[in-house]
């Protein structure tokens, strides 16, 4: 086994040539470290034409933005890789495709994404990807359909479950989601303008008391294999394409997170773009956005319902009706699960630059509030807020 070391620009490019599956891995000459994000180093590696060929990924000991006070274990790196792999068996077409990855050094070699954007920056451009809102909805019902009890045996299942235990990287969601943001802590973040809406968050004893109800789903329901983190900067995006990216929190875990966290970052666009485009220019963004939210729920549920029909394998689960009332429970967590990442987003360690990139500070503070304010009220009234539509509703009442 190989030991471990960090790769500089020039192990990237060596390592592509042997692992990439180039016909022409000679032509690799040069690698540009690409990563923007808290755990990894991301290369792109380029031929001697300056064409982006090939990616190749790290991941770091440590959470990148704080150092090495702040260890993390590198078998992240393989468990992301599973998943990821694992994923495109069922959704190659909205995976990225993971053409090697080793354990030992934490690296793993993937397909380039040069022909795509990163969703999140598309969406705060103002870009519109007419069939992205589909797409993610059917990315998750397959992906979260066929690694649940409805398609496996119960004998894999539980093996799958074993072997993506990960309890490190659930821990920093446990925090970050369901522990910081209701404390004082010193991973929040925010304007000392919103000392009392965050200061709010931690008097409110029905919020805490909702947001403890879903930590404990978080931690003992094994549903699905998750991609743990699908946000919109984990969504690369082209006019007929989307890729899901960066899995290293997948882990066996309720449903309705996944879609949740996907909900919850277009509400983060919905909440950011008064301050991007201005309040006037931004009422059709955000009527857009309300209508990705309907589109990514109603594709999801129906796949996932199809799919129920055709491929369960449990008898008992293939009872009719079963399949849609889970759904209706997959819908009561994803609308809680959605409140916790907008306050997490905007009180917690980890902000989105759909709101953070505003440059008027009056504005982006309104946003934050926004964001907090939507997010208690989804958690709180997740219960009562019955359908896609109901969501939709909600969010124009507290617009």
């Amino acid at each position: 086994m190989s030991q471990y070391r960090t790769f500089t620009a020039q192990d990237a490019v060596d390592y592509a040539k042997q692992f990439g599956g180039l016909d022409n891995p000679s032509s690799l000459v040069e690698a540009q470290e690409i990563g923007d994000g808290n755990l990894n180093l991301v290369f792109k590696i380029f031929d001697a034409q300056g064409v982006s060929r090939i990616i190749v990924k790290q991941a770091l000991p440590y959470v990148r933005c704080v150092g090495e006070s702040w260890p993390l274990t590198l078998d992240r790196a393989r468990l992301e890789a599973q998943t990821l792999v694992t994923h495109y068996q069922h959704s190659p077409q909205h995976t990225v495709n993971i053409i090697h990855y080793d354990p030992a050094l934490a690296v793993m070699v993937m397909e380039d994404l040069s022909s795509h954007r990163i969703w999140r920056a598309e969406l705060i451009k103002n870009h519109f990807y007419p069939q992205a809102a589909r797409q993610l909805g059917e990315y998750l019902a397959h992906t979260l359909f066929h690694t649940s009890d409805f398609y496996l045996h119960p004998h894999e299942k539980k093996a799958q479950v074993a072997k993506f235990i990960n309890p490190e990287m659930c821990e920093i969601t446990e925090d970050l989601f369901f522990n910081d943001p209701y404390q004082i802590h010193d991973r929040n973040n925010y304007p000392a303008e919103l000392e009392n809406d965050v200061a709010a968050l931690r008097d409110d004893a029905q919020l805490k008391i909702a947001v403890a109800s879903l930590k404990h789903r978080f931690f003992s329901q094994a549903e699905a294999l998750l991609h743990g983190d699908i946000h919109s900067g984990s969504i690369f995006v082209a006019e007929e394409s989307l890729k899901a990216i960066d899995a290293e929190f997948g882990f066996y875990g309720p449903v309705g997170f996944d879609v949740g966290t996907a909900i919850g970052n277009l509400l983060l666009n919905f909440c950011g773009l008064p301050g991007h485009l201005g309040i006037r220019d931004a009422a059709a963004a955000r009527e857009q956005r309300l209508i990705d939210i309907q589109v990514l729920w109603t594709t999801f549920a129906e796949r996932f319902q199809a799919l129920a029909s055709e491929k369960t394998r449990d008898s008992a689960l293939a009872t009719p009706g079963y399949a849609s009332a889970f759904l209706k429970k997959v819908w009561n967590d994803a609308v809680g699960f959605c409140g916790t990442e907008l306050i997490r987003r905007s009180v917690g360690l980890s902000h989105v630059a759909d709101i953070d990139t505003i440059q008027d500070e009056a504005m982006r503070h309104a946003c934050l509030r926004h964001a907090i304010h939507l997010g208690r009220a989804l958690i709180v009234i997740a219960d009562r807020i019955d359908s896609v539509e109901a969501l939709v509703a909600r969010v124009r009442q507290y617009s």
